[in-house]
């Protein structure tokens, strides 16, 4: 699948005149050049790989799941909303993980030495601007 992708950019590269390889207004550079886009085409998609994925602990428990990303004002991914508890949306508890505690082996989610509980036990993350 991920080669059948591949060879379907390079044939878009290949065939895509160089006009439209870089658009400029001005001195403004628009959109990616033809090498940055190989790098976004085999980096991490949040809305296909991370967005509503499962959260697991160390003993393959699943303690939550990924509902958003925040990115900071320095444009650093910084955390991962991680809603745990709740049926339906009632009792639900949202709590900010710092991305760097976050683990990913074979395209899981793990957080070494959570649970339930601790996730519990964390503050509720709410968003400053409810729009």
């Amino acid at each position: 699948m991920k080669s059948l992708s591949t060879i379907a950019v390079a044939v878009l590269l290949i065939a895509m005149p160089a006009c439209f390889a870089q658009q400029v207004v001005g001195s403004t550079k628009l959109g990616v050049a033809n090498v940055e886009l190989r790098d976004v085409t085999t980096g991490w998609s949040t809305k296909r790989q991370v967005l509503g994925k499962n959260v697991f602990n160390d003993n393959g428990e699943t303690i939550g799941k990924i509902d958003d990303i925040i990115v900071a004002p320095d444009k650093a991914v910084s955390y991962a909303i991680v809603g745990a508890g709740g049926f339906l949306g009632v009792g639900r508890h949202d709590v900010a993980i710092p991305v760097g505690q976050l683990k990913e082996n074979g395209g899981k989610f793990i957080l070494p030495g959570g649970s339930k509980d601790a996730i519990k036990a964390l503050p509720e993350f709410e968003y400053a601007d409810k729009q």
